[in-house]
């Protein structure tokens, strides 16, 4: 490792004018200078002429980064591979994901009953120039002839439900809008079910909140604005809703939330009647509540109620009353998902954040374990009621997702698809580590490397802890090019996260914040004491919560970290419910407008606490123009905010993706792109040269 690379020139950053804003909060002055950073870029030209000179000053000496060509000649060849999703059957037809390894988005493919081959129902490839339009959900019709599936473009959440026949590929002339956060749950083989809001207003599209979600009925050969309205709850508009079908159509069960907390209310109405007049099952958000699937008048649900790791609960609606019933109670492991196909529950548990898939009669009785191929995590299930077997998908570290064909009556699985690899997953080693965090907590942290990188290398830290996510293990293409390398890679499972049920998720949110980046710190602390990393060679990253992560823990430890990579994050604390869906966070972040929850987020908000006379490490702050989801504007703030502290002659630099959102849709050539940039910028900065 050098420990002085070559540095490029970095001339001084662009302007980034400094307004004279300042607001008063619970008795506190706060100053807030590029809050004109907030505004649109696509609507307002300050904005837009600040976007424009960053992107050329940060492209500019990301070009001539050395370390950049190769990281990005071996990326094309690691993501070149073929990969399936897993598949649906419906109607004697099997409907999968499918790209051939350099395709910017996935095709749908449908196999018919007598072919062995899959011929392309929908491919997203030819819907825009620049591959920025993106299949989204999809669900075929009970009978399999028609698939209803929506469409995002540039990344945004908005997304536009469509129609097309299985047999010959001819879209429907039906088109819905303003679909957002929504499933497909098909009434039948002549509708759908889905989940909405109002239509904006001219140029807010992007950036106001979303209230009053409300579940839609069409009628397949209608307009839009002859939608049946199915449920809202106009007393409550900071409730969302989705709706789903059971199997056999029999009941329509509709799942409400408020934010991202995963406690759920229920309402249920019988199909065959026609009225769908919603009765509340469960009234309140008091646990989480998530359906399974129903066999006539029985439902199955997974359940927190009196089970922070969760349980399965068997609804029987026969009678004057439901009649709730634990089938299968509550384990030592964190219930993470189930499905039931056949006679089975297929009941996947996190087992120290490791996949471990159980089997069980419909009335609870242990039958069984599925086969699972190595460590790792579930990448889908798909299967039915009454349906023999079904599919998953497995990843792990050095595994990219694969689909197993599995039978429910001896969990025996085997390939469906079998994964061509770029690289020899026997050269890698993937370690599971537990170290002490501030407070003494063990915090779990997977440690991956090449066997022959020995003594302290490179290191990328990587953390989220929010939202009740986990970040089991999991195959990334661009990873894998930093670890062929030689440098090592760690993912943290922080507080905050889903990997040990409520009491984990409720350890690092609102006022227990700060134990998320307390158990960010330990881990940092841990990898360069245990020789993983060198000091001065160890980066941190993150995104989205992520990104937040990395920028607070900056803040508090600049002297810790090489180099940062925030990405998409949310780093104005003190704004962040005022856009889009931000309002959805106040559950793990707390209420920006409450006192008490302020001052916590006051303390640790990235943007605001900046640490003038410390040495910060090189910071690549990375979004999109079209994130709303977590608006660009934090991101932008919080780089010009770096850029005007004085923290040192690291660079710190913004690199700003067009027609790109929070993630999700982004086109593989753009994914390449980004990754070979940011690998770059974090392997200069640590000492890593790349693999030729």
């Amino acid at each position: 490792m050098s420990s002085q690379p070559a540095q490029p020139v970095l001339q001084p950053y662009p302007a980034s004018p400094r307004g004279d804003f300042v607001e008063t909060q619970f008795g506190e002055q706060v100053a807030d200078p590029w809050r004109w950073l907030e505004a649109d870029v696509r609507t307002d030209a300050k904005v837009h002429e600040w976007v424009a000179a960053q992107s050329a000053f940060t492209d500019a000496y990301l070009k001539a980064l050395p370390e950049r060509p190769a990281f990005e000649a071996r990326l094309k060849g690691l993501f070149n591979y073929a990969r399936f999703g897993v598949p649906r059957e419906e109607g004697g037809r099997l409907f999968y994901a499918y790209n051939s390894g350099l395709m910017n988005q996935a095709q749908l493919l449908v196999r018919d009953a007598a072919s062995p081959k899959g011929r392309v129902l929908l491919d997203p490839n030819g819907w825009a120039k620049d591959g920025a339009t993106a299949l989204d959900a999809w669900e075929p019709s009970p009978d399999g002839n028609l698939l209803a599936y929506t469409v995002q473009d540039g990344g945004s959440d908005w997304r536009t439900m469509k129609f097309v026949a299985a047999a010959d590929g001819k879209p429907l002339a039906d088109e819905l809008k303003w679909v957002k956060f929504s499933g497909v749950a098909w009434v039948g083989n002549d509708g759908v079910l889905y989940s909405r809001f109002a239509a904006p207003k001219d140029g807010e599209a992007f950036q106001a909140r979303n209230y009053d979600q409300q579940v839609y009925y069409h009628r397949l050969g209608t307009p839009q604005d002859q939608d049946r309205l199915v449920y809202a709850t106009p007393d409550k508009p900071t409730w969302g809703h989705g709706a789903q079908v059971t199997s056999d159509a029999r009941w329509l069960v509709v799942t409400s939330h408020e934010g991202t907390d995963p406690t759920t209310a229920i309402g249920i109405a019988p199909i065959g009647k026609g009225d769908w007049q919603v009765r509340p099952l469960i009234p309140d958000l008091s646990a989480q509540w998530d359906l399974i699937d129903g066999v006539g008048d029985v439902l199955w649900f997974v359940t927190s109620k009196d089970a922070p790791l969760k349980k399965i609960v068997r609804v029987d609606l026969s009678g004057a009353e439901p009649v709730f019933t634990t089938i299968v109670p509550q384990s030592d492991a964190n219930l993470d998902g189930a499905a039931i196909v056949g006679d089975r529950l297929v009941v996947a548990y996190l087992r120290d954040v490791k996949a471990d898939v159980r089997l069980f009669t419909l009335d609870g009785k242990p039958a069984g374990t599925l086969a699972l191929p190595g460590v790792g995590s579930l990448a889908g299930l798909s299967g039915k009621p009454g349906r023999a077997g079904g599919y998953f998908g497995f990843t792990g570290f050095t595994m990219p997702s694969t689909v197993f064909r599995f039978s429910e009556d001896d969990g025996k699985a085997k390939v469906w698809e079998q994964v061509a690899l770029k690289f020899a997953p026997g050269d890698y080693v993937s370690e599971q580590v537990f170290y002490p965090s501030k407070d003494g907590t063990k915090i779990p942290m997977f440690v991956i490397r090449r066997k022959d990188a020995k003594g302290p290398v490179p290191t990328i830290l990587y953390g989220y802890g929010g939202f009740n996510i986990s970040l089991p293990p999991a195959f990334s293409s661009a990873r894998m090019a930093w670890l062929e390398s030689g440098g090592a890679y760690a993912i943290a499972n922080l507080r905050g996260g889903g990997e040990y049920g409520d009491a984990w998720h409720d350890g690092g949110r609102r006022a227990n914040k700060q134990n998320v980046f307390d158990d960010c710190i330990a881990a940092g602390e841990w990898l360069i004491a245990n020789g993983v990393a060198p000091r001065g060679g160890l980066a941190v990253e993150g995104g989205s919560n992520g990104g937040l992560l990395v920028g607070a823990v900056v803040n508090q430890r600049p002297d810790l970290f090489a180099a940062a990579h925030p990405a998409v994050g949310v780093m104005d604390m003190l704004r962040f419910d005022r856009f889009t869906a931000g309002r959805y966070w106040v559950d793990d972040y707390g209420h920006p407008d409450r006192e008490a929850d302020w001052k916590v987020l006051r303390a640790y908000s990235p943007y605001h606490n900046i640490a003038n006379g410390k040495d910060y490490p090189a910071i690549l702050v990375t979004t999109a123009d079209t994130d709303d989801r977590v608006v660009p504007g934090h991101s932008f703030k919080y780089a010009a905010a770096l850029q005007a502290a004085q923290i040192g002659d690291k660079p710190h630099l913004i690199r700003i993706e067009t027609r790109a959102g929070h993630g999700s849709g982004k086109p593989v050539d753009k994914m390449i792109a980004e990754s070979a940039d940011v690998y770059a910028f974090l392997a200069h900065w640590t000492g890593l040269t790349p693999r030729p």
